[in-house]
């Protein structure tokens, strides 16, 4: 088991304040780590993440960041190198304004790519000197099954999680001679996310029958994969999207 622990580590998750994020962020602390989380504007969620992960006897820092902002994302480094050798970077800061095609306007859409999709890449080329500083680690994004089919409400939104995987792809390459591994967590249907959404009960089970396994994800189960990716029972694994969407998409 000792290979699926991260006990020892440091690692950061941005939008680590709620949602997925928050999950990953206890699942992490969960397998030993300590965590850095960071947020763009709901400081309270954060500090409760925080005290979550600290009844865990972890350490834990929340960090307001702004992911689209290379100086923001900067301040935040500095600062999470400051809590210790980092050694996983999470990216999961994401948003989404579900929108028809034809009236996706070119601020809605510079606006999901400048999150999505630009804090990615931002962010993994400030925290990879950091991973490599620290003797290699793990990169995980936090994709979407929106990313590998189009869906007509998400044009921004797929263009920017479809980038993402090969964003990963990229940054594998480059990272590789530095010890630092990168991967994609593509997620499926996760009830919190639809819930979150203000999807109604009935467009609920709609959506859950379209899936092989008759139910939406957990933001637990898209954490485990992340914990899993985060550490060395996953070493020989890297430019790689994991599905996790129940067998609805294959």
């Amino acid at each position: 088991m000792t290979r699926f622990s991260l006990a020892g580590k440091n690692a950061v998750v941005t939008g680590g304040s709620r949602g997925i994020g928050r999950a990953i962020a206890l699942g992490l602390a969960e397998a030993g780590a300590d965590v850095v989380l960071t947020y763009r504007e709901n400081r309270g969620e954060a500090e409760k993440a925080v005290k979550q992960i600290e009844a865990m006897g972890r350490r834990a820092l929340a960090l307001q960041m702004d992911v689209t902002q290379r100086a923001s994302v900067a301040a935040a480094a500095k600062d999470a190198r400051g809590f210790g050798p980092i050694s996983i970077l999470v990216n999961n800061a994401g948003i989404n304004k579900p929108t028809d095609f034809d009236q996706v306007s070119d601020e809605d859409w510079d606006n999901v790519l400048a999150t999505n999709l630009r804090g990615p890449f931002i962010c993994a080329q400030v925290f990879l000197p950091l991973l490599a500083e620290a003797g290699g680690g793990s990169i995980v994004h936090i994709g979407s099954v929106s990313g590998q089919y189009g869906g007509p409400r998400t044009a921004h939104y797929a263009a920017s999680k479809a980038g993402l995987m090969s964003l990963a792809q990229v940054v594998a390459r480059f990272g590789a001679p530095q010890g630092v591994r990168s991967n994609t967590v593509a997620a499926g249907l996760i009830a919190s996310d639809m819930a979150a959404a203000g999807m109604a009960a009935a467009s609920v089970q709609k959506a859950a029958e379209s899936i092989v396994l008759k139910r939406l994800g957990t933001t637990r189960e898209v954490a485990d994969a992340v914990v899993f990716l985060a550490g060395e029972a996953s070493s020989y694994i890297t430019a790689q999207t994991i599905n996790v969407n129940g067998g609805l998409y294959f």
